[in-house]
């Protein structure tokens, strides 16, 4: 039974939606991936939204663009955490979005992470989930360990060959 919901509005938000798969994957997350329109098929919505709950979800991870009223209406029926995810746009490069998301009206709260954001919100959903999850918080403190260590090795190497050989 999957435990996050990863809803999108649109097939052209999957390459930023994936991250959020691929995160989940790494750290053993159950998850359903959808592509559902609020505005285009609002009956389809409000039954995924309202029966998420009851069938497992304890966070959803919402992608949207431009209106972006996708997160914020999950928010409004699903009573969990949900993370919104701004999508990139042609005409306002994503703020659209990112305002249109992270501008709730009080009552109504939406996690938000950054235009494209879709690793974060991965991120932060596992980070929501290892509140109840021992095995979770160490597979989480093991990932900050490894990337603490990434960078380390990237400093040794600017040390050994310097600025202009790297």
């Amino acid at each position: 039974m999957p435990q996050v919901s990863i809803v999108m509005g649109s097939d052209s938000d999957m390459s930023v939606m994936s991250k959020a798969a691929e995160m989940l994957d790494r750290f053993g997350i159950s998850y359903e991936m959808k592509i559902i329109s609020a505005h285009r098929e609002p009956d389809i919505f409000f039954e995924y939204a309202r029966s998420a709950e009851e069938r497992g979800i304890r966070v959803i991870i919402a992608g949207a663009g431009m209106a972006a009223h996708l997160p914020g209406m999950c928010a409004v029926l699903f009573p969990l955490p949900v993370i919104g995810v701004p999508m990139h746009t042609t005409s306002l490069g994503g703020r659209d979005s990112l305002y249109s998301i992270v501008q709730m009206p009080s009552g109504i709260p939406v996690a938000t992470v950054a235009i494209g954001g879709g690793a974060n919100a991965g991120l932060l959903a596992a980070r929501i989930l290892a509140v109840s999850d021992p095995e979770l918080l160490k597979k989480l403190k093991a990932y900050s360990e490894e990337m603490s260590k990434a960078v380390q090795a990237k400093d040794e190497r600017l040390s050994e060959v310097g600025y202009k050989g790297y």
